[in-house]
């Protein structure tokens, strides 16, 4: 192939039912190159590495790879990752009852001449490749006992290890923290200087402006264009990426967001705690408050929320709930006190895929109601229909699967769940992890009318500007203990990591 380049797709068009998801997409990638594909949620990246990689049998266009002569059909992932194209999604997609060096050779691992798998051999294998990667790995262990966070680096290491041609990274620094994705960045390069072409998916801009060399910009389904990173400054991006000229994220701010302490108290822990996940804490919300939790990856962020409501019962402390003493048993017993929470990780703890994205809405509604009070068909549609529109869900129709929107979209509709239940405190865990900007900005703003409207809100976010748009306190957390809180002058950027790393002011 021409122009150096590894991968080429041309002319690619794949349908689903109702919506058109990809319409003549090109997407070229060349050998030592990182480039960042980029676009809203539904602007068909994901559907694009599906069809890459064999996943999706798409109607239209061609593959070429290099070194292979004529167009490439991939059967399957596995078809494809024997071809050269390894690729690592956002959800960790491996074994998490098998061993570390199991998960990084399963399906390739070594065999002794009896034609049993040569543990040992296996072992040294990934021992190797993890400090070759500077993990601090114990191959040995189930995968389930790391974290997230390092769950992610080991599959991102399998891909690598499969002596790829082109590697594939959907949305790989979502659950990383800042120097996890830092040593992810030094892998990336690493790979780029032998050769292999990476497409780089995130939804973190000053990410792409790090680490890339072009990007590739789709948008509902088509293509905007291929650049280098030097023509596409953020503004332009983003305005490509929007299809408009974007009001800045940095323009959204609190209208009389100042001091709430006046205004009665929603939430009351004291000494709240949790064995082995949140040591001991108080805590005070007030009516129409958001109030932040921030701190390193692993501090106790959900942790702490998952205290309050009930989804890790309190060992400890006590708690009031609109300046009444209440027990917490579960989250049935925190939603019937008008409490909703929107969990981190959409996919095992929000959405149920095979339901319609009009089940999905008013499932919270009806588990406050009760099985044996179903609410009347008619209700439902008016209720999902009114969220449908108000949050701006793309959905070819209500009785769509919820698992066949976007991840953006998915998250609206879970978002729309507990507002239709109408809760005074809503604790959203990474409301816009791993979606578009557009999306992004439409969820803050959302939960600044919220709390215009007396809501009270914990916000829980990786990315601390966001949470200084949103958020009139911040509470700081760190090993599972919190440290501190901030507010006022403090509540800048630097007072924020200041306080992360040196446990903040009481």
């Amino acid at each position: 192939m021409e122009n150096n380049i590894v991968l080429s797709a041309k002319g690619i068009c794949m349908t689903f039912p109702g919506v058109k998801a990809l319409e003549n997409v090109d997407f070229n990638l060349r050998k030592g190159e990182i480039r960042a594909l980029m676009g809203e949620n539904g602007a068909g990246k994901s559907t694009l590495i599906k069809c890459l990689t064999g996943v999706n049998k798409f109607e239209a266009g061609e593959i070429h790879l290099d070194g292979i002569d004529g167009p490439v059909v991939n059967r399957d992932t596995l078809d494809a990752q024997r071809k050269g194209i390894s690729t690592v999604y956002q959800e960790v997609n491996l074994c998490p009852n098998l061993s570390v060096a199991e998960n990084l050779f399963i399906g390739r691992e070594p065999m002794t001449k009896f034609h049993t798998v040569n543990r040992r051999k296996m072992n040294e294998m990934a021992a190797k490749l993890m400090k070759d990667l500077d993990l601090d790995v114990d191959v040995t262990q189930n995968l389930e006992e790391y974290s997230l966070a390092l769950q992610q680096m080991i599959a991102i290491a399998r891909a690598v290890d499969m002596d790829c041609k082109v590697l594939i990274l959907d949305e790989p620094t979502s659950s990383l923290d800042d120097n996890e994705v830092a040593k992810l960045f030094v892998m990336m390069r690493r790979l780029r200087d032998k050769g292999v072409g990476i497409m780089f998916v995130t939804h973190f801009l000053e990410q792409v402006y790090e680490v890339c060399d072009g990007i590739t910009v789709l948008r509902n389904g088509t293509l905007v264009g291929e650049y280098s990173i030097e023509e596409l400054p953020r503004v332009k991006l983003v305005a490509a990426m929007m299809g408009k000229d974007f009001d800045d994220l940095a323009s959204i701010k609190q209208e009389g967001s100042g001091d709430k302490s006046k205004e009665p108290l929603v939430i009351d822990a004291k000494g709240l705690s949790h064995a082995g996940t949140i040591k001991p804490f108080d805590l005070e919300i007030h009516k129409g408050e958001v109030i932040g939790l921030t701190g390193l990856l692993g501090s106790g962020r959900s942790e702490l929320a998952r205290a309050i409501y009930g989804a890790d019962r309190a060992q400890t402390g006590t708690l009031k709930v609109k300046e009444k003493d209440v027990t917490i048993k579960n989250p049935i017993d925190a939603m019937n006190l008008g409490m909703g929470l929107l969990p981190d990780d959409r996919k095992a703890e929000g959405i149920i895929g095979d339901l319609s994205v009009r089940e999905n809405i008013i499932l919270a509604m009806q588990a406050k109601q009760g099985i044996f009070k179903k609410i009347p068909m008619a209700k439902q549609i008016e209720i999902a229909d009114k969220f449908i529109e108000m949050l701006q869900i793309k959905t070819a129709s209500r009785e769509t699967l919820i698992k066949q929107l976007s991840g953006g979209n998915q998250q609206k509709a879970i978002l729309a769940r507990w507002l239709a239940t109408d809760p005074d405190f809503l604790i959203l865990d990474e409301p816009t992890r791993g979606i578009d900007i557009g999306t992004k900005t439409e969820i803050q703003k959302l939960v600044l009318k919220l709390a215009d409207e007396g809501k009270s809100v914990m916000f829980i976010s990786s990315e601390i500007e966001e949470m200084l748009r949103t958020c009139n306190r911040m509470a700081v957390l760190r090993d599972g203990a919190k440290v501190g809180e901030i507010s006022g002058d403090d509540l800048t950027q630097e007072g924020v990591m200041k306080a992360i790393a040196g446990g903040g002011k009481d």
